[in-house]
């Protein structure tokens, strides 16, 4: 522990938990716009189509699926595979600026398909599929089998894999539009947007501007160079405060201890019960650890618990690991700030599974937030909400 750190100021996990509840539009609903959203959480976690609806639904005052819906339908907001190697949903310009930002991350990803790419020309991979998906988009069985053709000893899903690691696909419409949902098509961001992405990062770069507003749209074609510092900035607004691993553990990324050093005198210093470093912007919020958190109903794999290294300022340490049940993930609820048990939809029921017993103060509040979820993303539908089981037992 350096000097400066041991006299830091120490936040306690439930400070850590209002504080990032607050960055996260989750203590209170923010009137934000769904694009301005989006932007300020640096992507919705997309792996499924509901996911980014029901995050904005948890997070916004007056928010109507249809509105992330005809975003997405004018290219506003894509689907496209970043953070983590998992689909997020992202503003066009964050699309084609962390897109870059993260592919030192898809360039390891490729190192475990190497045995099934051997005798493969990756640069010439790049290029064929990119000329396939941009004369029309393709399916990702449409794009192996292409490939194949002129690969046919390597392995079909290394093939697509290279692909979508090597350019910037993105899920064409109607994939992700609510209600009306299609197959997955792909064509790179750059012809669907109409625009070039960013260049590759420097580490060395320091920012010469603020990172840019959610609500911009540029309309210079030169786009500008992404680099880690312009986002550590805009990670620590909707994650913070946190530590460089935080970040990493966010970005799926490396070596971003630079850019926090670069920072560093821009930035606040605190730390953790254990000792950790924490950084954060000197005039972000960070309310009393007293402060009310309403329950909130969030969807599988929200990306409020799974973009710090240190999950314990959401997730307690007894409630690990029951949000999943090997590849299944179940919604999750979150009472008083933190996990506190699951949920889903079951044809016109709502069911609800607590971790532990509810007061009946509690309970209420987690009926009257249900159905305020509902309302809001079925309006004029019927449900019932019940507390019963939603994770299946495991067979012993």
């Amino acid at each position: 522990m350096t000097k400066t750190t041991a006299s830091a100021p120490v936040l306690g996990t439930r400070a850590l938990n209002r504080a990032t509840l607050d960055r996260q539009l989750l203590l209170r609903r923010s009137g934000m716009s769904a694009k301005a959203a989006v932007g300020h959480l640096l992507g919705l976690q997309a792996q499924n189509v509901k996911p980014p609806y029901h995050a904005l639904a948890a997070r916004l005052d007056g928010f109507a699926p249809e509105e992330l819906s005809a975003l997405m339908a004018d290219r506003e907001v894509v689907r496209i595979v970043t953070m983590r190697s998992t689909i997020h949903t992202h503003t066009a310009e964050d699309c084609l600026t962390l897109r870059p930002l993260v592919q030192p991350a898809r360039d390891r990803e490729l190192t475990h398909f190497r045995k099934g790419l051997e005798g493969v020309d990756l640069d010439r991979l790049a290029a064929l599929a990119r000329d396939l998906v941009e004369s029309r988009p393709r399916t990702m069985k449409e794009l192996r089998e292409a490939l194949l053709v002129e690969w046919p000893d390597a392995d079909p899903q290394a093939l697509a894999v290279a692909a979508r690691c090597k350019l910037p696909l993105v899920q064409v419409t109607p994939r992700g539009l609510w209600g009306r949902s299609g197959q997955v098509a792909l064509t790179t961001a750059e012809h669907w947007l109409g625009r070039p992405a960013a260049a590759a990062p420097s580490a060395e770069r320091r920012p010469t501007d603020p990172a840019p507003s959610a609500e911009h749209r540029p309309t210079d074609p030169a786009r500008p160079v992404p680099t880690p510092d312009a986002t550590v900035l805009r990670y620590l607004a909707a994650f913070g405060p946190a530590s460089v691993k935080d970040m990493q553990t966010w970005a799926g990324l490396t070596r971003l201890r630079e850019a926090f050093e670069r920072l560093r005198p821009e930035l606040r210093v605190f730390r953790d019960e254990h000792g950790v470093e924490l950084f954060d912007l000197p005039d972000a919020p960070r309310p009393a650890e007293d402060t009310p958190a309403p329950p909130r109903f969030l969807p599988e794999f929200d990306n409020l618990l799974l973009s710090h290294a240190d999950r314990t300022r959401v997730v307690p340490k007894e409630h690990w690991g029951r949000s999943w049940q090997g590849n299944q993930a179940y919604c999750t609820l979150l009472v008083d700030g933190f996990l506190a048990g699951v949920w889903k939809l079951n044809g016109d029921t709502l069911v609800v599974e607590p971790f532990g017993r509810l007061t009946r103060a509690r309970r209420q509040e987690v009926e009257d937030e249900g159905r305020r979820m509902l309302a809001t993303l079925y309006p004029g539908t019927s449900y019932d909400i019940r507390f019963g089981t939603v994770v299946q037992q495991r067979a012993t």
